[in-house]
């Protein structure tokens, strides 16, 4: 049994937080910088340099990408040999989120109540997913997600008659009816299966992949450069000016599900998609 103090929780959250929000992940920016090179209009291209150029005074200047800095998500793989010490492992995270946000000047955006409001004053609490995985490790991964994106995200449930075209009908007509609003070029990460929080979970569990990893499975693999394809002859473009780069990626990921169900979740993020991962 290997123990951890969750004060080491707390100092790598808060590090991730500022991290995450200052920092364009590796796969994003040559993503970005891949369609920078092969986009043909104009007012694309230039929108493509002016983000790559925002993403670098970021970084040097340590300040965040967006000034939506988001609502923490944290998604925790906890190995079953672990035994925390000091304290509550979910308080740590919170702990960790608080401090991040307020030394990091980011910009707390969560409010106490879905319909009444009133801000938490220092963006907790974090949405917290945690799963037992074999060793005694922990994986932290972070994903601070802005709402101009997550708002254009939807779910359905689907008949199972409605089949493979079905599926790809929604996700297509969920990236058109976003059109500009989720910053675009955005990521795309689909649930299929299981329940109706399976597939929403499913689907933002996608959008930590590597922009440029498919599915295993080559039937999904080849759904995934297809919905890429026509999401990118869309001509929303970046930001909404037009152009061939309306997603940098799509990403999914399936679970099994009833015979008589087929819930579909899409989980729309901008262009920056924040992820980062550490190791505790």
């Amino acid at each position: 049994m290997r123990e951890i103090s969750v004060e080491r929780i707390t100092e790598t959250v808060r590090d991730m937080c500022i991290e995450a929000n200052c920092r364009l992940s590796d796969d994003i920016r040559r993503a970005l910088e891949d369609g920078l090179k092969s986009e043909e209009n104009p007012v694309a291209k230039s929108v493509l340099g002016d983000i790559l150029k925002n993403a670098e005074i970021a970084e040097e200047s340590e300040v965040p990408i967006c000034q939506d800095t988001g609502m923490a998500v944290l998604f925790l793989e906890v190995g079953q040999e672990v035994h925390f010490v000091g304290g509550s492992l979910y308080d740590a995270v919170n702990e960790g989120v608080r401090r991040g946000y307020e030394e990091g000047y980011l910009r707390k955006s969560v409010v106490k109540d879905p319909i009444r409001r009133g801000n938490t004053g220092d963006n907790t609490p974090a949405v917290i997913h945690t799963e037992i995985t074999d060793g005694d490790a922990v994986k932290i991964t972070i994903a601070p997600k802005g709402f101009g994106s997550e708002n254009m995200s939807a779910i359905k449930m689907l008949k199972p008659s409605e089949g493979r075209d079905g599926v790809v009908d929604f996700i297509l007509e969920t990236v058109k009816c976003g059109g500009s609003n989720p910053c675009p070029p955005v990521v795309v990460g689909v649930g299929i299966g299981g329940t109706f929080e399976k597939a929403a979970y499913l689907a933002k569990k996608a959008l930590l992949r590597d922009i440029k990893s498919e599915n295993p499975d080559e039937y999904y693999a080849e759904m995934e450069r297809e919905l890429l394809d026509k999401i990118n002859k869309s001509d929303i473009g970046p930001q909404g000016f037009g152009g061939k780069t309306t997603a940098l990626g799509v990403n999914i990921e399936t679970f099994p599900t009833h015979i008589a169900g087929m819930p579909v979740a899409v989980n729309i993020s901008c262009h920056v998609t924040r992820h980062l991962v550490k190791f505790v």
